[in-house]
């Protein structure tokens, strides 16, 4: 359960800027993914416990990432002045939001059923989640120069370089969708070693870790959005 202290502490960064909790909001979605990250390592290794266990603890952080986004909204409504948009800002942060929903649920189906596969379809899970978590840490990359634009009064200087970022997060997302395409076919091709129970849930384990840079790249479009009509 969250501790009440939790919240005002949120709160308490709120009334200083409207935009650090974005930011903090982001970086428990960059948290779950780390620890996913390390489940899905567990996971290639069979090692059913930890993979338990780093579930229990994504959910902790997924609730914690909840609180923040309700904070958010519910302190954007009482707000006077904003330097963007505050629909754009809410459009924003939905898919930001659904960073640490998606690794959530992606560790609750680790832990479903053990890995069967061979070593090349392993070696390609490992491979996929790497590359999604290092989308998922250039998009926190760029969500914390949100202060930076607000310091410089959204220079053009930092606003390109800001831009840039997106189009880093939108490049590293389309090498995933390859990876993820590739790992498809590969456990297909492998379907009389994993069975076809075996076959729903790694395409299922491959769709929810591609969502998750997919949902990184969306809330980076989002950003570029906001800036852009500010």
């Amino acid at each position: 359960m969250i501790r009440k202290d939790y919240i005002r502490s949120v709160l308490d960064i709120f009334a200083s800027s409207p935009f650090k909790p974005l930011v903090l909001h982001a970086n428990k979605g960059g948290d779950c993914v780390r620890k996913l990250n390390e489940s899905l390592i567990a996971f290639c290794n069979g090692n059913m416990d930890i993979v338990e266990e780093l579930s229990q603890q994504i959910d902790v952080i997924e609730h914690e990432a909840d609180i923040l986004k309700q904070t958010i909204r519910s302190e954007l409504s009482s707000s006077i002045m904003l330097p963007v948009h505050a629909n754009d800002l809410l459009n924003f942060l939905k898919p930001q939001d659904s960073i640490s929903d998606d690794a959530q649920e992606v560790a609750f189906w680790l832990t479903v059923r053990k890995f069967e596969a061979p070593d090349n379809v392993r070696d390609g899970f490992r491979e996929l989640m790497a590359k999604t978590l290092a989308t998922v840490e250039q998009y926190e990359e760029l969500v914390s120069t949100i202060s930076e634009l607000l310091e410089t009064s959204f220079s053009k200087r930092d606003v390109e370089e800001t831009l840039e970022l997106v189009v880093k997060v939108e490049e590293m997302e389309h090498q995933v969708d390859v990876i993820e395409k590739e790992l498809v076919k590969l456990i297909f091709i492998n379907e009389e070693n994993i069975g076809p129970t075996g076959v729903y849930h790694l395409f299922r384990l491959v769709r929810g870790i591609g969502d998750i840079a997919d949902k990184a790249e969306h809330s980076a479009d989002r950003l570029r959005t906001m800036i852009l009509r500010r």
